[in-house]
């Protein structure tokens, strides 16, 4: 998104979606084994609440999720000063457009990471089935909320960049979005009738 702004939109939404879906997929195939590719608290939350992930290591998780997002917008500051927002995820409309849009977006991911994880046919897709939602959820959402689905992601170009602005949004929709698709996942009969 900075490169995206630094070159005039010679990136594209399609290039910034391409790269979120990209990059996703290439870190879970790299850090699976190791860290279990946590790299979202939604995720993290999500795995502890249907007993995948112990409850002890959420805290240390959450703070490396931070502290790895922290360092990549400093980062980003170093090498793009002239850069205000330093890819902050802010609402293009409402606030309240925005947080549906991310509630949504988080669900369906969150979905998506439990049932293609957690069904043995499938577990040989999960990364491209993961890095597909996010690259298609940034290209359709991108421009609206700013697709983040991952409150580390929005949280640390916010404090880096001073826009704490609408941050709520980004923490509070993706905790409620996984929390309803961790309930439908648990108990799909809650979704019988839709």
């Amino acid at each position: 998104m900075v490169l995206d702004q630094h070159t005039g939109g010679g990136v594209s939404p399609f290039g910034i979606s391409l790269t979120f879906g990209a990059s996703v997929t290439l870190m879970i195939l790299v850090f699976n084994k190791s860290s279990g590719a946590h790299f979202n608290p939604a995720v993290t939350l999500g795995f502890s609440m249907v007993g995948l992930f112990p409850k002890k290591e959420i805290l240390p998780y959450i703070i490396s999720q931070l502290f790895g997002a922290i360092a990549a917008s400093i980062l980003l500051r170093f090498l793009f000063p002239a850069n205000e927002n330093l890819g902050a995820t802010l609402p293009l409309g409402s606030e309240g457009q925005s947080f549906f849009l991310e509630l949504v977006l988080t669900f369906l991911l969150i979905w998506i990471v439990l049932w293609f994880s957690q069904t043995t046919k499938l577990m040989p897709f999960t990364a491209l089935a993961i890095g597909l939602t996010v690259g298609l959820e940034a290209y359709f959402g991108g421009p609206i909320s700013g697709a983040s689905m991952n409150p580390a992601r929005s949280i640390a170009p916010a404090i880096v960049s001073g826009h704490l602005e609408s941050l709520w949004v980004y923490i509070s929709a993706p905790i409620l979005g996984t929390v309803i698709a961790v309930v439908g996942w648990k108990y799909p009969s809650v979704f019988d009738g839709f």
